[in-house]
């Protein structure tokens, strides 16, 4: 993990999910998958859009490069995660949005922050949208 996230992650959890700098405003949560060759866990701090029914859509643009972060090929690989919102922490299940679904909150993400169509013009690729759907509490 680099430094900066080491330090994202330490605040998010010490302030109950709020973040300052960068990410100040942002809605963010902690996402922890499975790393695909090492069978770790790896959190990560991802901007999100609430959708509701206790689902999150988030986006792998790793900003604007031309290939997704590694978090998208770890829940690829294995889609039951762990979502930390605020002070909730949730088993999730991930999956790509596609057709309409994936237009309708790509168009939201968009609206609430246009940098993210920033990064899909650099990225030269279509950003997916991948929906965390909460499982329940973490036991």
């Amino acid at each position: 993990m680099n430094e900066v996230n080491r330090r994202v992650i330490e605040e998010f959890r010490a302030n109950g999910g709020v973040v300052g700098g960068p990410f100040t405003g942002q809605p963010l949560l902690l996402l922890t998958t499975t790393g695909v060759r090492s069978g770790l866990p790896r959190t990560t701090p991802v901007c999100y859009l609430a959708d509701g029914d206790g689902r999150f859509a988030v986006f792998p643009s790793n900003g604007g490069a031309a290939t997704p972060p590694a978090w998208y090929r770890n829940l690829t690989a294995h889609p039951e995660v762990v979502v930390e919102v605020g002070t909730r922490v949730l088993r999730a299940r991930a999956t790509e949005a596609a057709g309409a679904e994936r237009d309708r909150l790509w168009a939201r993400q968009t609206a609430a922050d246009p940098q993210f169509a920033v990064f899909q013009e650099r990225a030269g690729r279509t950003v997916p949208v991948v929906v965390l759907t909460a499982l329940g509490d973490r036991a």
